[in-house]
């Protein structure tokens, strides 16, 4: 989601076709529904199966598989599309002359780290804690 989110707001920098922008937003998707399948596979296996379990492994081997492939996919396809040095040195110079911008960039990096770290429930349980702790 956090690759998804800044892969967008990047690419209004670039001059993309409809076709590039659409390519994007379907990698982006794809990388999103391979991953939701991965944990529904996870799940369920771990559901399913209390001890080890062979094909439990190899159903969940062959997800994260299929979620790698498609990821790599879309970092190829990302590097095809972003690599473009004059357009890169804009994106510096825009963020460099744009102190509101760049505060917002930095901001928001700040903010994805600690998504990515803490994930959606974790945020959660942790507000619930804050909740909590400031209710005594």
């Amino acid at each position: 989601m956090v690759a998804g989110f800044y892969v967008l707001i990047f690419s209004l920098f670039y001059d993309f076709s409809a076709v590039q922008t659409a390519l994007l937003v379907v990698l982006i998707a794809s990388v999103m529904v391979a991953e939701i399948f991965n944990t529904c596979i996870e799940e369920l296996g771990n559901l399913e199966a209390d001890r080890y379990e062979p094909l439990v492994r190899a159903s969940k081997d062959a997800a994260a598989g299929a979620v790698f492939v498609i990821s790599v996919a879309a970092v190829i396809v990302a590097a095809v599309f972003f690599w473009d040095i004059p357009v890169i040195l804009q994106i510096i110079d825009y963020f460099a002359n744009n102190v509101v911008m760049l505060v917002l960039l930095i901001l928001s990096a700040v903010l994805s780290v600690i998504f990515v770290c803490l994930g959606p429930t974790g945020i959660k349980e942790k507000l619930i804690k804050q909740k909590l702790k400031n209710k005594k």
